[in-house]
């Protein structure tokens, strides 16, 4: 037994051979669902007048003449306009000179000096939750700094990936400050919330409170399985007796980047302010909340902000090596721009592979098909309370799996979710924060998440035995972190609900 159990750990199965598995079973499984002719009913709510409109989910079969034309003319261009893939080198560019320069290995060891590796974790797990007000492109900003931060601290850099991933996925929902995703789903839960109350309305701070509250908490927990299960797990990094030093000339190098840095922020926060003068050039002016401006699919910062970024990461190397003379001209420059792409092939693989694996999905429907058939489930029930409620936290997490996508979930969910917990005597807006609790369980679970291929890619290259992680021993680093945040949750949800503490301003989790 002990032979079998030491060879299925040297076995590890790559992860493109476990998309490409995955893939399989999803074509397969197109195909004898459309062989079962398995259907379900979905609902929407109709603007003008108010009513449920039902449609009908079918699955696509890849079986088919015209499913396997599809995989085999769409591949190339869903690699081509996976999103991850163009943010990703976009941003490494930026990334790789200031780390190619020493500016990160300066700016981490100022930051960290004093501060127990602990208290660094807790504001690195802080931070991830906080990001995801700025949408997916934290995954891929944090998760590669947070390789570094801890690279530079001695210790091992999976870790600070693992952390990085971990803590943005199960804060998916966690947001103190509405997201451009909360707005969204604030439109469904008050268009479902107007089959009962045609005036209902949520006010856009409505989840202050208990945000707020479960930020801190999730970081602590988060923190704590980090620093007691995961960094124990990992390999130990061999720490130089020497102790390291930064000269004056790196830390005023590093102090005029910093404020050139922050000169170039302050110009680009002014065109994002509206109403003052020659300012506000960036916000798409057609929507009517700030975070839709900003975060609209037609502004341009939510278009440009990848390119913001990249190029504040750029002022900063740019400006540190040229002032420690690690540039000396434009051919150092261009060479510190490519040192993140040094390994960027295997990465290029993996999200081929992945890409082809998410589409394949999307395009079957079967993750619509499942999520209609858990909402039917929902309007079948007689629950009513706590147990309705854990009912829709466990649908959320389970449809997450499939179905990953926050909005795409809950314009399915809402229109039944909604009315079904306002006839229990729970508000539109509890529905929405069970909701956003039960897929922050599973988000970090579920290979169908696009960015999830981020996470596994940097875990390979930071291997530095070799042997491969492979997708499900990246898996189950998530799951300490899972579990931990489902009970955290089921907590704060059941006490908020008895107690009924305001979510936030003028909003209960009663009627």
């Amino acid at each position: 037994m002990k032979k079998i159990k030491k060879l299925r750990e040297k076995i590890v199965l790559h992860p493109i051979m476990s998309f490409l598995i995955l893939t399989l079973i999803v074509i397969v499984l197109s195909g004898v669902l459309s062989l079962f002719d398995v259907t379900s009913s979905t609902s929407s709510v109709n603007v003008k007048n108010g009513t449920l409109e039902s449609t009908m989910v079918t699955v696509e079969n890849l079986f088919s003449l015209k499913g396997l034309k599809y995989i085999f003319s769409n591949t190339l261009s869903n690699f081509a306009s996976f999103t991850p893939l163009s943010m990703l080198i976009i941003t490494l560019l930026g990334i790789g000179i200031m780390d190619k320069t020493g500016f990160l290995d300066t700016l981490f060891y100022v930051l960290t000096r004093k501060l127990r590796k602990n208290v660094v974790t807790f504001i690195l797990v802080f931070i991830c939750i906080l990001s995801s007000i700025i949408g997916d492109i934290s995954f891929i900003i944090l998760i590669p700094l947070a390789a570094l931060l801890f690279k530079y601290g001695k210790r091992n850099p999976q870790a600070g990936i693992i952390t990085a991933f971990a803590s943005i996925s199960c804060g998916i929902g966690v947001n103190i400050f509405l997201s451009s995703v909360d707005a969204s789903l604030l439109r469904y839960t008050e268009s479902a919330a107007s089959i009962i109350k045609s005036d209902y309305s949520i006010h856009t701070i409505g989840f202050f409170i208990i945000m707020l509250l479960v930020c801190f908490a999730l970081s602590f927990i988060i923190t704590d399985v980090t620093e007691k299960n995961i960094i124990p797990r990992l390999k130990k990094v061999e720490v130089d007796e020497e102790e390291k030093t930064v000269s004056k000339k790196e830390v005023r190098s590093l102090y005029i980047s910093l404020i050139v840095g922050l000169i170039y922020m302050v110009i680009f926060i002014y065109n994002i302010i509206p109403g003052v003068p020659f300012g506000g050039n960036l916000l798409d002016y057609t929507q009517e909340l700030y975070i839709d401006k900003l975060f609209g699919y037609n502004s341009f910062f939510n278009s440009g902000f990848v390119f913001v970024v990249t190029l504040l990461f750029f002022i900063l190397g740019l400006v540190y090596g040229v002032l420690t003379k690690n540039i000396k001209n434009q051919r150092d420059m261009c060479d510190n721009l490519s040192h993140s792409l040094d390994k960027v092939g295997k990465v290029l693989a993996l999200i081929f592979f992945a890409s082809m694996f998410i589409s394949i999905l999307k395009y079957s429907n079967i993750g619509t098909l499942f999520v209609s058939i858990l909402t039917n489930i929902i309007n079948k029930t007689n629950f009513t309370g706590i147990p309705l409620i854990i009912l829709l936290f466990v649908f959320s997490a389970i449809s997450t799996f499939i179905l990953p996508a926050s909005i795409n979930k809950w314009a399915i969910l809402s229109p039944i979710a909604v009315p079904v917990l306002m006839n229990s005597g729970i508000s539109a807006e509890f529905a929405q924060v069970i909701f956003r609790a039960g897929e922050s369980i599973t988000y970090a679970l579920t290979p169908a998440m696009a960015y999830f291929v981020i996470y596994l890619a940097y875990m390979e290259l930071y291997d530095d035995e070799k042997q491969g992680i492979g997708l499900f021993k990246s898996l189950k680093y998530m799951i300490p972190y899972s579990i931990r945040t489902c009970f955290l949750w089921i907590v704060v949800l059941i006490i908020w609900y008895l107690i009924s503490i305001p979510l936030g301003i003028g909003t209960f989790p009663t009627l």
